[in-house]
């Protein structure tokens, strides 16, 4: 999630457990907890696949959090200037600040490894966008009627409490998109097809489907208020026939590992070489994926891995009007937005324009 969201979650956690004995201290103390584990993010691994692949890795690891938080409990029982803070308050103070900041994380796309240094792929149960509002503001607005009534820790109970109620409403609504999805599944021979249901931006009420299915993969949008509206899965290509060469070196396998098979691979013409790219089409949105890395170049007929690999910069942005439609595709208007529209007519799999 985003940092102020980390931010927000943090103090409310750090209001409710303290707030009554360290009153205002007690959201600042939270705040820096649950921005803390987005530190790594200064490190620099070498490589645009590693350093987007180990970004919430250590850092978000809950045995190491928990380690870390024992730690801080113990000096603050011994240190602080609070002495009659108990070691076990202090200690759900440390633990809930630092790991609800990974546990949050874990249910967006991205994902977190949350086991690290299990070599596991990133966990993740995407109900809630990077961005959402709706989750944001419960937190903040009781963290300013807590500093305002100076009843801090009730107050930051109650936005902890709504916040999570919209997590439970998300997880609901993801449930009837699948619902309405399986059918349609069903008649085409993909209901054992990888896939990915996650929020559109900043809601729960709108939600993108991704498909995998060999070459081709599938892209549609589904809101709450459809109604009677069938899902449309729209086929894009895959270019699969470039996955041997793409995989073929340890940044690929490594991006393998982080995306699963949410790739898209194709190649351009990049300072003078032929350059395979793999593309991360889980994040970000059609036609709009902010994670494109350069794996390989052509020589001498064949495909040469890259020591060390680069990401793409896309620099094109979703327009105001574009967020406006958005917002109106969620409300249950199809042809408001398709999840396609923008893609570039040569990833379409098949030659007849996109319909919502």
């Amino acid at each position: 999630m985003d940092s102020v969201t980390q931010a927000a979650l943090g103090a409310a956690i750090g209001g409710a457990v303290l707030g009554r004995r360290l009153g205002g201290k007690a959201l600042l103390i939270g705040a820096v907890l649950g921005t803390l584990p987005d530190l790594d993010v200064v490190l620099d691994y070498g490589d645009a696949v590693a350093n987007v692949t180990e970004h919430r890795g250590f850092s978000h690891s809950l045995f190491v959090l928990t380690g870390l938080a024992t730690l801080m409990a113990l000096l603050c029982t011994r240190f602080a200037p609070a002495r009659d803070i108990s070691f076990q308050r202090w200690w759900w103070l440390f633990t809930l600040g630092l790991t609800t900041h990974p546990l949050l994380d874990s249910l967006t796309t991205y994902g977190t490894q949350l086991l690290w240094p299990l070599d596991l792929p990133p966990a993740a149960l995407p109900i809630v966008f990077i961005i959402d509002p709706f989750y944001t503001l419960p937190l903040l607005i009781a963290l300013g009627i807590g500093l305002a009534s100076r009843r801090i820790a009730k107050a930051c109970t109650w936005g902890l409490a709504i916040s999570s109620v919209y997590l439970i409403m998300a997880i609901g609504a993801k449930t009837a998109v699948e619902h309405r999805l399986a059918p349609v599944l069903a008649a085409q021979g993909l209901e054992d097809a990888p896939l990915l249901i996650q929020p559109a931006p900043f809601s729960i009420a709108l939600w993108r489907v991704t498909l995998v299915d060999g070459d081709r993969y599938y892209e549609s949008l589904v809101s709450l208020f459809d109604g009677q509206h069938s899902p449309h899965l729209e086929p894009l290509r895959r270019n699969a026939e470039l996955e041997q060469a793409a995989l073929a070196s340890q940044q690929g396998q490594r991006l393998e590992w982080f995306a699963g098979p949410f790739l898209r691979y194709e190649t351009r013409l990049l300072d003078g070489k032929e350059t395979l790219i793999a593309t991360d089409v889980r994040l970000g949105f059609p036609g709009f994926h902010p994670f494109s890395f350069t794996l390989a170049t052509l020589e001498d007929g064949g495909w040469t891995p890259m020591a060390v690999t680069e990401q793409l910069e896309n620099t094109r942005e979703l327009p105001m009007q574009t967020l406006l439609r958005l917002a109106a595709r969620a409300t249950g208007n199809p042809s408001a937005l398709c999840a396609n529209e923008f893609v570039a007519d040569a990833w379409r799999a098949e030659p007849t324009a996109y319909r919502c």
